[in-house]
């Protein structure tokens, strides 16, 4: 069975919307890991647009499972990571004007600046997993800059308009998710998983992790966040 990151950057999401005090991403992470979810994860944005730094120096306080913080390989992030140092960093790409991440990492493209950002990352003792399409080549140059571990962008999947489209991205998935392991890496999925399209997923052989955010944010406005932790994790299983 995958492990579960519960990604609560929807939860900073509504109380930025009023700037206010409430809801509190640090309660929301308890609630998470008392539910059974293997993992808490954030994402600390350049434009700060839910997540705050004193979320993740909270978090790193009281997090009793794994911290994984998502984050741009930008200098002024990696210097906090490296301070505040979670238990992972995942690498995704990040512009200003979009909703949520869109696609992944060019790691072929960017291969210099990547393989620097892992190297100051690993020498602080952080672990670097990287946000990639389900891609030979970018499966490939992940290994090559020194990732640990990749996370397939799973969105095309999640977003299919019909059977034939869905099922042919999850062949390419499971067929990526293979090529990764033979390269080494831990192989992790996430980006647009819900109730109805995870248990495929979960499936795949030799899976480490699956991370959710969304999707599960949104069924706790409905049923509780303890229950809707629950309900993931049983699916999973």
């Amino acid at each position: 069975m995958p492990r579960l990151g519960v990604n609560i950057d929807h939860v900073a999401t509504v109380r930025e919307a009023r700037k206010t005090v409430y809801p509190d991403p640090i309660a929301a992470a308890t609630i998470v890991e008392l539910a059974g979810a293997h993992g808490i994860v954030v994402h600390l944005r350049e434009d700060r647009r839910h997540i705050q730094d004193r979320d993740l120096l909270l978090l790193r306080q009281i997090v009793q499972t794994k911290l994984n913080l998502e984050m741009a390989a930008s200098d002024e992030i990696i210097g906090i990571a490296l301070k505040i140092r979670p238990d992972k960093v995942t690498l995704v790409p990040e512009r200003r004007e979009e909703l949520t991440t869109e696609g992944g990492l060019d790691v072929a493209g960017n291969e210099k600046r990547i393989a620097e950002a892992i190297t100051r990352l690993k020498s602080g003792g952080i672990p670097v997993s990287l946000f990639i399409e389900a891609d030979s080549e970018q499966i490939k140059c992940s290994k090559q800059v020194g990732a640990e571990a990749i996370e397939f962008h799973t969105g095309a999947y999640a977003d299919a308009k019909n059977e034939t489209d869905q099922n042919k991205e999850f062949a390419r998935l499971k067929k990526s998710a293979k090529e990764a392991q033979d390269y080494g890496l831990i192989v992790h999925m996430g980006h647009g998983l819900h109730y109805q399209n995870v248990v495929p997923i979960a499936e795949i052989e030799g899976i480490d992790e699956l991370n959710i955010g969304h999707s599960i944010i949104a069924r706790a406005v409905l049923v509780g966040l303890d229950e809707a932790v629950r309900e993931m994790l049983a699916l999973i299983r």
